[in-house]
């Protein structure tokens, strides 16, 4: 092989080294920066078919209905903190330091982002509220076990408006 050659083979082989270098960093940035959705049964036991738990400290979405009696919020503050459960069974306490979205109540369905701090305790950062009372994003609404199906009123329901 002449000189020309062996540059050429090391300018390539420099090439795809860099390429490849900058896509690993690349999805290593794009994987610590995702938020995986969970579902309070899921935090507790881990996922169904894999049994992996949120390790703590880890970004993630949690989505279930606010449990009812749970709100506890500081008078001082805008600190509250409140249960999430799903149809499952299981149970995680959001703490969040911000306000609250408008149509945010108990035995509503929401879904908080945030950090979690220890097995069943999130660290929310965002909490997102269903906006009127047949939507239910679609995460929480699979993970609740229910079917997006429009709601079939008969003519005596739909005379009263």
């Amino acid at each position: 092989m002449n000189a020309r050659r062996k540059k050429r083979l090391a300018l390539a082989t420099a090439l795809i080294g860099g390429v490849a270098a900058i896509a690993s960093l690349l999805l290593y940035a794009l994987n610590s920066n995702l938020n995986l959705f969970y579902t309070p049964t899921e935090i507790v036991h881990g996922k169904k078919d894999t049994g992996v738990k949120p390790e703590i400290g880890q970004r993630i979405r949690v989505g279930g209905m606010v449990t009812v009696g749970s709100l506890m919020r500081d008078p001082d503050s805008l600190h509250v903190e409140f249960a999430v459960h799903d149809a499952a069974g299981g149970e995680v306490m959001v703490t969040y330091d911000d306000l609250l979205p408008d149509l945010f109540r108990e035995g509503q369905g929401i879904v908080a982002q945030g950090v979690l701090i220890e097995g069943g305790r999130l660290e929310a950062t965002e909490v997102l509220a269903k906006h009127d009372e047949n939507y239910m994003p679609p995460e929480v609404a699979e993970a609740m076990g229910q079917t997006h199906e429009k709601l079939d009123y008969d003519s005596s329901q739909k005379s009263g408006y």
